[in-house]
């Protein structure tokens, strides 16, 4: 990190008072589990804003994204879709209507197969998610701009092998 003093903060607060109870255990994954929350809930909040301001809601951002960066002609199924997002078909289904009612998203049925449906970004769509991408990427920028890059691959590095043993 670029600033090596660190004050207490309200995670070493709450690992005192434990300790003050007489916990004698190991509390460094309560302090990692409640910064990385308190992180979270921090960035989730700046995120929201950011594409509130483009004029989405909390999910739609993942759909034109996930359609944008699926490349030409930026269609997916809305299987491929939920799959990827990890969403009930219900979800999906509730998202789609409301970005198709915006304008940013158009669902066609294949014309090999009546029962298969596509769905595509619409020119619209495509602006919309190429202005509200730059100015997602910038905030995640920000985010760890108080991080030197050599810290910031080693938080890269180590979240990527803890991510990999919860998920074996």
């Amino acid at each position: 990190m670029k600033n090596n003093k660190l004050q207490a903060d309200d995670i070493d607060r709450l690992v005192i008072q434990w300790q003050q109870q007489g916990i004698s255990e190991d509390l460094l994954p309560m302090a990692i589990y409640g910064r990385l929350a308190r992180i979270y809930k921090q960035l989730e909040r700046v995120i929201q804003q950011c594409h509130a301001a483009c004029g989405l809601k909390p999910g739609e951002f993942d759909v034109l994204a996930s359609l944008r960066r699926s490349g030409e002609p930026f269609s997916l199924s809305p299987t491929q879709l939920y799959q990827s997002m990890l969403l009930s078909s219900g979800a999906m289904t509730n998202r789609l209507d409301k970005l198709e009612e915006k304008g940013l998203i158009k669902r066609s049925h294949c014309s090999d197969d009546r029962r298969s449906v596509q769905v595509k970004l619409t020119n619209e769509g495509k602006a919309l998610i190429d202005e509200a991408f730059q100015s997602h990427l910038s905030l995640q920028h920000d985010f760890i701009a108080g991080l030197s890059k050599s810290d910031q691959k080693s938080v890269n590095t180590l979240l990527k092998h803890w991510l990999a043993e919860l998920t074996k």
